[in-house]
């Protein structure tokens, strides 16, 4: 007898067994027989709940899309990098080179705090070592951006770096804003104040960009970081003295001051060339700039100048400028106005002298001397 193929379906697997008639009806032994039947190869596969066109059921982002979207985060660090670069290349030059920066009307300087003890970390410039900072954060930045880190350093880990810098950054921050509101209460520096806003900005785009389950491995060590910013700030300030506050709740009478330089006749003839033409020098008699400035006339020379003080009655909180300073728009200490244009700070004899229009003719050189 013929043995009967049955065929069975089971996660669709096709396959053929016999099934042997009962024993009472077999007269001979049994045998299996081999039906000559071929059956097609068919393929095999699972059935599951997802459908069978190949299709995901829920949308994914692509490769493309990932990437764009970690070069917009990237391009950000290097615009905001930037930016702080050039703050501080700024502040730099200030320091650098001794360039004043004016007083803001009613309160401290930007000059005042870059002078100040607080200024340096170890006899280091501090906007030497911020220039550097967020340079690092610029290239690394540019870097993780193209995905071509040097040295053959993972992307995680470049990730982690950048983390670990800008956390630095704000530590760093935080702890300066605490020594221009308490040890220099009194004095403004609005640089100051855009580089802490660059700082932490970087810093939250950094923990944006590190998942939770990674900071949760580095938290131990982010925090050590902070903490060793901060201590080693406190160890370099630990002899820094505050500057005299200048505003708030002290009061300073008028008190004129003396000038001891001696007067060159290139300088008494520039004065009188500044009075002739209508200059003016705008100051303060709390303004250690504008006394500067009177140093390099002289005390013959200052005399011949047009000075406008702007607190002829001395300050105290809530005095208001000069009328005739507030009119000219001044707000900071010197400002000159020469033909219209406005110089602000300590200026040279010799630029003073290019823009009044001043030169010493060898005709009238005697003349102009005496």
């Amino acid at each position: 007898m013929m043995a009967r193929f049955v065929s069975v379906s089971s996660c669709q697997f096709r396959f053929a067994f016999c099934e042997f008639p009962p024993p009472s009806l077999t007269p001979y032994p049994r045998r299996l027989e081999v039906s000559s039947r071929r059956f097609p190869a068919i393929p095999i596969k699972c059935s599951s709940s997802e459908p069978e066109n190949g299709e995901d059921s829920a949308p994914s982002l692509s490769t493309s899309e990932v990437s764009t979207a970690n070069s917009s985060t990237y391009n950000w660090y290097t615009v905001l990098g930037g930016i702080g670069m050039l703050n501080t290349a700024y502040l730099t030059y200030l320091k650098v080179t001794g360039s004043v920066a004016f007083c803001p009307i009613g309160g401290g300087t930007c000059g005042d705090v870059l002078n100040s003890d607080y200024a340096a970390v170890f006899g280091v410039p501090l906007p030497v070592i911020g220039f550097v900072m967020y340079g690092l954060v610029t290239a690394l930045s540019a870097e993780l951006g193209e995905e071509n880190l040097p040295f053959g350093i993972s992307k995680t880990n470049g990730r982690f770096a950048l983390f670990g810098i800008t956390t630095a950054m704000a530590s760093a921050s935080a702890y300066f804003l605490y020594i221009l509101s308490t040890k220099l209460s009194g004095s403004s520096c609005l640089y100051c104040l855009v580089s802490a806003f660059i700082s932490f900005s970087l810093f939250f785009l950094s923990l944006k960009d590190v998942k939770l389950q990674e900071i949760k491995q580095v938290v131990g060590l982010q925090i050590c970081l902070a903490i060793i910013v901060v201590a080693s700030l406190t160890a370099s300030y630990s002899t820094a003295q505050p500057i005299p506050s200048r505003s708030g709740d002290i009061e300073l009478p008028y008190f004129r001051t003396e000038i001891t330089s001696s007067s060159s006749p290139y300088a008494i003839a520039l004065a009188k060339h500044l009075n002739t033409i209508g200059a003016r020098m705008y100051g303060a008699f709390w303004c250690s700039h504008c006394l500067e400035q009177k140093e390099m006339f002289g005390k013959e020379a200052a005399k011949q100048l047009n000075y406008v003080e702007c607190f002829p009655d001395g300050y105290k909180k809530g005095t208001k400028i000069l009328k005739a300073c507030a009119d000219a728009g001044i707000e900071g200490f010197p400002t000159w106005i020469i033909n219209d244009q406005v110089l602000s700070g300590e200026i040279e004899l010799a630029q003073l002298a290019e823009m009044s229009g001043f030169s010493l003719d060898p005709a009238n050189e005697a003349s102009q001397l005496q």
